[in-house]
């Protein structure tokens, strides 16, 4: 893992290791998926099967989960799991439940009005990926929002295994999430599902969820037919660590992210060169205790690093620059640099606030911005699945104490036609 010092190396050194894009110019994929989002779009369902029979090994009749299926999926999951899946969909809907919005109205007294309505969205549909793993919090991350938000219908796509059946974790995750329907299909072939509609499938307002690289492209493809939450990169952990932490949880807390693929990134920024020792000494040693430690090794000598500042205020200043999916404030006075914080998916607080509570159970959505877009973009909420639109409400003694404003404004832009609809009406 590389260890390089801002006394020494350049800032645009530094901001190599810290600063990811996510990179999705391949012409040969993009020509993939276009071919795929093509075939959904002009043949539906059929070529759903044929998909679904050439990348997952799997021939399938009927697409949707039946009711038969989810019966049996309760009584295949335990009960010490399935209370965990209860908990963790209680305290996420308890956080997101802050978020909800309501419509607004501000009256003059000359008989203006303007205001804003929200409205949920119709139909959103939901992307889980599958196959050999299975991601029931992702489920409930991506579903439970939308539910809150207070979402008509809620469609799921995911992979079926090799028997043609979807893991029962799964199912019961969507049950407890107020998913309507379900449906054995994944790939770039369901975000066109979703996004065009097939015989099944009904086509939605927005797609949310993470996927891989066929995914995301898709996403990227059709946006703009429907919305989309945004075009998610590799997971990544920036820890902003001063001399107080303890090597050992800073460690695990990289490797966290790193066990994922060797795609993702794990950093560390701290003045503290015995902790930077200390870390490095303790990553090898867990390491080589875990099973993924091929992946592990990798991820970090490719994607990982650690930056060693002067002083904290360097490090904050290279933190906001990394602009990372999560970030870890491992310093004796968490709340001290919180305010400084301005580009983060997330900020998890003190010692005893791993990555894993915030995959779980802490309640925030974990589908984070990724590769720097924490710069602008914000995390999976509320606000994601509703529609807000204007209200204006204008009388006619309203509209003139502001017509003289809107004729000259009009005028200046050379807009003959915006003016005379203040004149004629107040001729009238």
């Amino acid at each position: 893992m590389r260890v390089i010092s801002t006394d020494s190396a350049s800032r645009e050194e530094v901001r190599t290791i810290l600063r990811r894009s996510l990179t999705l110019e391949d012409a040969e994929i993009e020509s993939r998926v276009r071919a795929i989002l093509n075939e959904v779009a002009s043949r539906g369902d059929d070529a759903l099967r044929e998909y679904t029979a050439r990348f997952d090994g799997v021939q399938l009749t009927h697409l949707e989960v039946t009711s038969e299926e989810l019966h049996r999926a309760q009584a295949e999951v335990s009960t010490p799991v399935a209370e965990a899946l209860q908990l963790a969909a209680e305290r996420i809907r308890r956080f997101h439940e802050h978020q909800k919005r309501t419509s607004w109205f501000e009256a003059d007294e000359r008989g203006g009005l303007v205001g804003q309505m929200v409205t949920p969205l119709r139909r959103v549909g939901v992307y889980v990926p599958g196959g050999l793993a299975v991601y029931p919090s992702s489920v409930l991350m991506c579903a439970i929002p939308a539910q809150v938000a207070g979402v008509e219908e809620i469609i799921l796509c995911t992979p079926p295994r090799k028997d043609g059946t979807v893991h029962p974790l799964v199912l019961m995750a969507a049950q407890q999430s107020g998913v309507s329907r379900i449906f054995k299909v994944g790939g770039a072939q369901a975000v066109a599902a979703m996004a065009y509609g097939t015989q099944s499938i009904p086509a939605v307002d927005k797609i949310v969820g993470p996927g891989n690289i066929y995914v995301t492209v898709a996403k990227k493809l059709v946006y703009g037919m429907v919305g989309i939450d945004m075009l998610a990169g590799p997971s990544e952990v920036c820890i902003l660590a001063d001399d107080t932490a303890d090597p050992r949880y800073v460690a695990i807390d990289m490797l966290t992210q790193a066990e994922h693929d060797i795609h993702t990134a794990a950093f560390l920024i701290t003045p503290s060169r015995s902790l930077a020792q200390a870390v490095q000494e303790e990553i090898e040693k867990t390491v080589a205790g875990l099973p993924r430690q091929d992946i592990l090794r990798q991820t970090l000598a490719q994607n990982g690093g650690i930056v060693l500042t002067r002083d904290m205020e360097e490090a904050v200043e290279l933190a906001n620059l990394c602009a990372p999916e999560h970030l870890a404030l491992m310093v004796a006075e968490p709340w001290r640099y919180l305010p400084l914080i301005r580009c983060a998916g997330a900020v998890m607080m003190g010692a005893y606030s791993p990555q894993s509570l915030g995959d779980y159970v802490a309640g925030p959505s974990h589908t984070l911005p990724t590769s720097g877009t924490a710069r602008y973009a914000s995390p999976l909420n509320v606000d994601d699945f509703v529609k807000k639109t204007s209200v204006v409400y204008f009388t006619r003694e309203a509209l003139q104490q502001v017509a003289d404003a809107i004729e000259t404004l009009a005028a200046v832009e050379g807009l003959e036609a915006h003016l005379l609809a203040v004149k004629r009406r107040l001729r009238d």
